[in-house]
This record gives structure tokens, C-alpha cells and sequence, in this order.
């Protein structure tokens, strides 16, 4: 399990992530939800060892994970940000010779790409690509490697519906080949969809947890329980 516990990001003397506590078990989908500025991607930065934390632990399985946790825990960002001299299958090689995956890694990732429409673009450059591109090419990437945790940041933004479809059917598998995933998102129907149960946070905290049809009361309402719980 991904244990986290009273982690603490601060920007000079403001919290960005306030003393937040949480746990994703292999197998379990769990929706980071909240306002712009509540403090995901920040939560999401420093569960990956992209940003150093101010306090608190991260660990799998009771281990504590050091500095370089990004080897245990992948992270989506929401900004696809590529090279922009390397092509799409450039990409995945690079990443694929950074974690010394096995030879048979290209299997997997011609897969990916046919399966995300991007087969017929392996050999576009970085700069070339739009931006729904760039997304599906950091997915293809992350997913190569088998980490126990994976992060997603806003992942359907700039996504098609077809990409979208395909992510939520990607996520599902790692949910059913054990990982734990988090997925951070303003899309409260695709939380709905996808998620286990949700942790709701508002200036770094935490301010709710649970399955997402306990926050509207059974009202079939999500959208305005979310925004009186945030107001």
C-alpha cells in the first residue's frame, strides 16, 4: 500500500499541501479532487520525488521511499512537456534505456501507440506534435515501465474522446493488474467513473474521504455537493 502521512509542501511561508495524510492500496483507484490551487499537483510533485517535501513520509508497503521514489511511483504530468528534437519513438527509447527495461519493452509499446492512435506518428518530432499528442506520448512512455504506482495529473485534458475512452480502459487495467493509481482531475464524471473513492482537498487539506456517492448523498447531484464541500 502507498502510504502517505502528514506531508507538507510549503512556497516561502505559504502551504502548498498542509500536513495531508492518505493511502492508495494495489488494486485501488483513488480521485484527487479539488479547486484550482488546492494542492494536487504539488501533492502529486513531491509523491514522485520531483519536489522535496518540507515534512512528512511517503512509503510502499512500509518502506519508507527515499529521494528517488520516482523508480516506485510514475507520475503523468499535467503539462505534457516533450523533447522537441526527439521523435514519439525516440521518446519511448530514451525512457525505455533509462529504466533498463527488457528488449521485448517494444512489444508493449507498439501496442500502446495503436492502441492511442499514435502509430502513425512515431516518427514525428517533439515540436510537431499538438498538444493531445504530447499527452498520449507521456502515457505511452509511463506506462512502459512497471511501476506499483502511478500518478495521473489531469490526464483527459487535451485528450479526443476516442484517447479519452482508451485512457479510462488503460487505467482500469492497471487497477486490475494491482497497481495503485491516483488521478487527479476536475472532471467530476470521469472521477465518478474510474475512481474507487475520492479525497477532496481545498488550500492543502484535506476535507473529505470516501466513495464519491456518499459526498452527493445518493442526490445524483456531484457537481453541486463538490461545490458547496469547497466553498
Amino acid at each position: 500500500m502507498l502510504t502517505v502521512r502528514n506531508l507538507t509542501k510549503r512556497f516561502r511561508s505559504t502551504p502548498a499541501v498542509d500536513d495531508l495524510s492518505l493511502t492508495a492500496a494495489p488494486g485501488e483507484i483513488v480521485a484527487l479532487l479539488g479547486p484550482n490551487g488546492a494542492g494536487k499537483s504539488t501533492t502529486f510533485l513531491c509523491l514522485a520525488g520531483l519536489l522535496r517535501p518540507d515534512a512528512g513520509t511517503i512509503a510502499w508497503n512500509d518502506a519508507v521511499l527515499g529521494a528517488r521514489r520516482g523508480r516506485s511511483i510514475a507520475l503523468i504530468p499535467e503539462t505534457p512537456e516533450v523533447y522537441p528534437n526527439l521523435t514519439v519513438w525516440e521518446h519511448l527509447a530514451f525512457v525505455a534505456g533509462s529504466c533498463r527495461l527488457a528488449p521485448t519493452w517494444t512489444q508493449r509499446a507498439n501496442e500502446l501507440l495503436e492502441r492511442l492512435r499514435l502509430t502513425d506518428s512515431r516518427d514525428a518530432l517533439g515540436l510537431s506534435l499538438s498538444k493531445g499528442m504530447k499527452q498520449k506520448t507521456l502515457i505511452v512512455a509511463t506506462l512502459l515501465v512497471d511501476a506499483p504506482v502511478f500518478l495521473f495529473d489531469e490526464p483527459m485534458i487535451g485528450l479526443d474522446p476516442a484517447g479519452q475512452r482508451e485512457l479510462r480502459e488503460l487505467v482500469a487495467e492497471l487497477r486490475s493488474a494491482g497497481k495503485a493509481v491516483l488521478v487527479s482531475t476536475h472532471m467530476l464524471d470521469s472521477a465518478r467513473t474510474m475512481a474507487d473513492r475520492a479525497i477532496v482537498m481545498k488550500a492543502g487539506r484535506e476535507i473529505f474521504s470516501g466513495p464519491l456517492s456518499t459526498l452527493d448523498g445518493g442526490n445524483d447531484d456531484l457537481e453541486g455537493a463538490f461545490l458547496r464541500i469547497t466553498a
